[in-house]
């Protein structure tokens, strides 16, 4: 069973930080772009980065560029979502899959940005 795990969210004041993990599954392919997803409060899931697990090339929506970075740890088939100069916009759960076909979601990691 193919699970997909998430952790490092919590509560933290605007401008604070926040470091996301995800446990990554073994199948996930060399060439695979994984991708972090927020879903806001009434809002659709959408993907604020991207990385390509051959050679961490990572992408970002604009609202969170020059403050997220993402990386990847292949040794821990897991990775990572550094989360600086949050923002209250930034609230949301955050979850991680690959880009294109998709594995089932995870639960998630709630991310709550107090103004």
């Amino acid at each position: 069973q193919v699970q997909l795990v998430e952790s490092g969210g919590g509560l933290v004041q605007a401008g604070g930080s926040l470091t996301l993990s995800c446990v990554v599954p073994r199948n996930v392919d060399n060439d695979d772009v994984m991708g972090w997803y927020r879903q806001a409060p009434g809002e659709q899931r959408i993907v604020v980065a991207t990385i390509r697990r051959s050679d961490g090339f990572a992408t970002y929506i604009n609202s969170v560029k020059g403050r997220f970075t993402a990386s990847r740890d292949l040794a821990k088939n897991s990775m990572v979502l550094q989360m600086n100069d949050l923002k209250s916009e930034d609230t949301g759960i955050y979850q991680c899959n690959r880009l294109y076909r998709q594995f089932p979601w995870g639960q998630g990691t709630q991310v709550t940005v107090s103004s």
